[in-house]
């Protein structure tokens, strides 16, 4: 059956609009995202087999192309699309960061880091680079590694910071594993970083290790 040949309240676009987004199903809201089926199969039909292959929503949009252009009626321009839809919510979480003190917005912050490093496989280190008022000025990912282990160069970080004008910085980076505890050599990769940064007089406030739902922090934990 296609999405026309359904009554009409039964139509996801159809529903949003009536009921609101919030009515919808996960089948529904990627119906909405995929738009037009093909091959015989409705939006609704797509959106459903892409939930049985990748078992979950999260699952539909970290797929990669190779792996989601293997669906029927998924092609380049549908993946296109939902990493568009990726990177919207990824920028419009970073919004607050900009306008607001970091130590204002850490709910905001840990939202922000989850959505850009908890869905990679390799381990990323990242640094958030603050102005004087601790608003974020950019978000850079600087190295990456092997599926838990980036090689990191505190000259490269100082480099950057420079560059950005950056008063402060946080350091940032993924444990692929889940385990949020810092490591011994996350510890003292963090003390030489900050060692290297009050050479020119930019204070490293925190380090953030993200691994899957969870973010800690290694200042609340004594260890900066």
């Amino acid at each position: 059956m296609t999405l026309l040949k359904l009554p009409e309240q039964a139509r996801p676009r159809e529903k949003l609009l009536a009921q609101g987004v919030a009515q919808l199903s996960d089948i529904e809201l990627l119906a909405i995202l995929i738009r037009s089926g093909n091959q015989g199969l409705s939006a609704l039909d797509i959106a459903r087999c892409l939930l049985q292959t990748f078992g979950s929503l999260r699952g539909v949009m970290t797929a990669s192309k190779a792996h989601l252009c293997k669906v029927n009626g998924i092609g380049e321009t549908k993946y296109c699309e939902f990493q568009a839809a990726l990177e919207v919510n990824r920028r419009q979480l970073a919004e607050p960061l900009h306008e607001r003190s970091m130590f204002h917005s850490a709910d905001d912050a840990k939202l922000f880091l989850r959505a850009q490093l908890r869905d990679l496989n390799q381990e990323v280190f990242a640094i958030m680079m603050l102005n004087s008022q601790h608003h974020l000025l950019a978000f850079r990912k600087m190295f990456t590694g092997t599926i838990n282990a980036a090689a990191v160069y505190p000259r490269e970080l100082v480099k950057q910071a420079l560059t950005d004008n950056a008063a402060a910085v946080i350091l940032v980076h993924n444990h692929p594993s889940g385990n949020p505890t810092p490591s011994q050599a996350d510890i003292a990769l963090t003390r030489d970083v900050k060692k290297a940064m009050d050479l020119v007089d930019i204070q490293v406030l925190d380090h953030f290790i993200v691994a899957d739902n969870q973010v800690s922090s290694l200042a609340q934990q004594g260890l900066l």
